[in-house]
C-alpha cells in the first residue's frame, strides 16, 4: 500500500467517526425532546387526575331535583288526604247537627202512633208535629215556596197540569200538589202545582 492510500484511509476513518458522533448527538436530542413536559403522551400512558366533569355535576343536580320532587309529591298526597278527611268530618258534623234537631220530631211521631185517642185528636197531634218541623226548618233558613195565587214561575214551580178557573188570573197557581223549598236563595226542590187557565182572559 502506498503512502497516498494510507492517507485516504485515515481520512475516511475520521469522516466515519464524525458521522457516528453526529448520529449519537441527534439521537440524544430526540430522546431529550420526547422526555420533555411538552412532548405528547404516548398511547396508553396514565393521565393525570382531572376535576369533576360537567356531566357529573349535572347528574348530581338531577338527583337532587328528583329527591326534591319525591318529597313534594309526598307532601301533596298527605295534604290531599288531610283535606279529604277534614271534608268528611265537616260533612258528618253538619249532618249530625241536622239529625239532632229532627230527633224530637221523630219522638213526637212515635208518641202519636202509640196514642189511643180519636181521629180528631190524632189529627191535632200531627198538626203540632208539622208546626214543630216548620220551626226547625225556619231556624235552618229553609223556607217554603209561595204557590197559591202566585204567578206561575218555571224557576220555582213545576206544572203538573192546568185547570179551568174563571175566578183566577190566567197562568197563576191554582193548586199546590207538593210543597217546594229553598235554602236561602238556593232552590232545594220546586213546588209541584196546577196552573189556572182562564178562558175569559185568553179570549180577550
Amino acid at each position: 500500500m502506498s503512502r497516498q492510500d494510507l492517507e485516504l484511509t485515515a481520512e475516511e476513518a475520521e469522516d466515519t467517526n464524525m458521522r457516528g458522533k453526529k448520529l449519537a448527538i441527534d439521537q440524544a436530542a430526540e430522546l431529550a425532546q420526547e422526555g420533555s413536559p411538552t412532548a405528547e403522551a404516548e398511547p396508553g400512558a396514565a393521565a393525570a387526575p382531572e376535576a369533576p366533569s360537567e356531566i357529573e355535576q349535572l347528574k348530581a343536580e338531577r338527583d337532587q331535583l328528583v329527591d326534591r320532587l319525591a318529597r313534594l309529591q309526598a307532601e301533596f298526597e298527605n295534604a290531599r288526604k288531610r283535606a279529604e278527611r277534614e271534608r268528611i268530618e265537616n260533612r258528618e258534623f253538619v249532618t249530625g247537627s241536622v239529625v239532632e234537631q229532627f230527633l224530637p220530631v221523630l219522638d213526637n211521631f212515635d208518641l202519636a202512633l202509640k196514642a189511643t185517642g180519636s181521629a180528631e185528636q190524632l189529627r191535632s197531634g200531627v198538626t203540632l208535629i208539622v208546626k214543630q218541623m216548620e220551626e226547625i226548618l225556619n231556624k235552618m233558613q229553609v223556607a217554603a215556596i209561595p204557590t197559591l195565587g202566585e204567578a206561575f214561575d218555571p224557576r220555582i214551580h213545576e206544572a203538573l197540569g192546568t185547570v179551568d178557573r174563571d175566578d183566577m188570573p190566567d197562568q197563576h197557581v191554582a193548586e199546590e200538589i207538593r210543597r217546594g223549598y229553598r235554602l236561602r236563595e238556593r232552590l232545594i226542590r220546586p213546588a209541584l202545582v196546577r196552573v189556572a187557565h182562564n178562558p175569559n182572559q185568553v179570549n180577550e
